[in-house]
């Protein structure tokens, strides 16, 4: 357990400036979504824009690409976000129909499964359906948050869960802590935002 400790504590402080800019912007970014919060929108494009200059300075380059379509959702969130409100003080959360959960599903495992097969056959990834796994879903959760779906924080919850698992299992302590944190903050955001919706189908009535 020490062991552990330590490996988290000196992942905290050695990590590179940019490393540690990363963090912080990510943990502020998914606060302020968690609070439905319009800033969530520039800190998240700040954030993505800092990781994909990581990915690509580490060579993943496909992780890099990834998140030229995380900045273009985010921009396209807060355009959302801000004009369709109308006079409401905010875009009101809002759940799928069991057949609108079904579809994401299943287009999440098709993309996982295929790109899976991709990578295992032409790439040498060490766990190709995992790492397609939290993409695809990532995805998925990012579609879904940006267009106000509480169902985003399933899909983050998932991801967060299994990124914990491999990590740890990889030994690494200092990545699989970070992705506990933002599992237990997906969690608080499901809750949040499920308490926003109720508000909503109660102020409704």
């Amino acid at each position: 357990m020490n062991d552990v400790l330590h490996n988290i504590w000196t992942g905290i402080t050695n990590a590179q400036p940019l490393d540690q800019i990363n963090l912080v912007l990510g943990i502020t970014g998914v606060w302020l979504m968690i609070k439905r919060n319009l800033w969530a929108f520039p800190v998240g494009l700040a954030a993505v824009t800092v990781q994909g200059i990581l990915f690509w300075q580490a060579t993943f380059y496909a992780d890099a690409k990834l998140q030229v379509f995380f900045f273009g959702s985010l921009v396209y969130g807060w355009w959302h976000w801000t004009r369709d409100k109308g006079d409401a003080p905010e875009l009101p959360v809002t759940r799928l129909s069991w057949a609108g959960r079904g579809l994401y599903l299943l287009a999440a495992v098709v993309l996982c499964l295929g790109w899976g097969a991709w990578q295992q056959a032409h790439t040498d990834a060490a766990q190709p359906f995992r790492d397609t796994f939290i993409a695809s879903f990532s995805i998925a959760g990012q579609i879904l948050q940006v267009r106000k779906h509480l169902e985003n924080w399933l899909a983050w919850i998932a991801v967060n869960a299994v990124a914990v698992v491999a990590y740890w299992s990889a030994d690494l302590a200092f990545t699989a802590f970070l992705y506990a944190v933002f599992l237990v903050m997906a969690l608080f955001g499901l809750r949040d935002w499920h308490r926003a919706w109720k508000k909503e189908q109660a102020s409704r009535g």
